[in-house]
């Protein structure tokens, strides 16, 4: 699945609408440009091709009284709600792609209500414990990876990845069902996005012309 559409559209969402600088401002103060393809150039392009899929409105506000060209603002539509939250479900559930895949989900998971949240999460505990099975039909754990010279390494990576991420799983499941965080439908939700004008401590420091698409 693609990432930086997940990210994109949960930005611009947040924020109701948002220019590309501003969109950008909140994956790096995400740290998103470290653990995904969040990178400017894509991020932009992102904005651009959602909006001409109708997943996002563009809109062509004025330019400012320092002068430069107008500034374009993007708002979700239906569509890119709709859109959105496949994705997020999607990444939720993953367990056999990139961390980035689930690094997003988990960014945005209260978007969800928390019993849904929830389940999403046991399915893919259940796609986890699904994978080591089928890896411990050629690998037996308990014997060590020397049986299959060092192949065996390989399927020895592939288990343990699989209980650690079900581990880490279990543990974000029974901290919502205890009551952490604030999910959709519960309350003022927690603010993660930059206002306009707020200093990001994490900006890389590089702004192009064309940056305030």
């Amino acid at each position: 699945m693609s990432v930086i559409r997940l990210l994109v559209l949960g930005a611009v969402r947040m924020h109701g609408r948002a220019h590309g600088y501003q969109v950008r401002n909140d994956l790096e103060f995400w740290g998103a440009h470290e653990w995904s393809n969040a990178k400017p150039g894509s991020i932009y392009h992102a904005l651009k091709q959602m909006a001409k899929q109708g997943l996002l409105k563009a809109h062509e506000i004025a330019p400012s009284t320092a002068g430069g060209p107008p500034r374009t603002e993007y708002e979700i539509t239906e569509q890119g709600t709709e859109e959105y939250l496949k994705l997020l479900r999607e990444a939720l559930t993953s367990y056999d792609q990139k961390l980035d895949v689930l690094s997003a989900g988990i960014g945005f998971i209260v978007d969800l209500p928390r019993a849904e949240a929830v389940e999403l999460l046991k399915k893919r505990v259940e796609g986890l414990q699904q994978w080591r099975t089928s890896v411990t039909e050629y690998y037996t754990p308990e014997e060590g990876p020397e049986q299959l010279g060092h192949i065996g390494e390989i399927m020895n990576f592939w288990v343990h990845s699989a209980d650690a991420g079900a581990e880490w799983t279990r543990g974000l499941i029974q901290r919502i069902e205890e009551g952490a965080y604030v999910f959709s439908g519960e309350g003022e939700p927690f603010v993660g996005v930059l206002a306009e004008g707020q200093e990001n401590p994490y900006a890389t420091g590089e702004h192009h012309p064309g940056d305030q698409d």
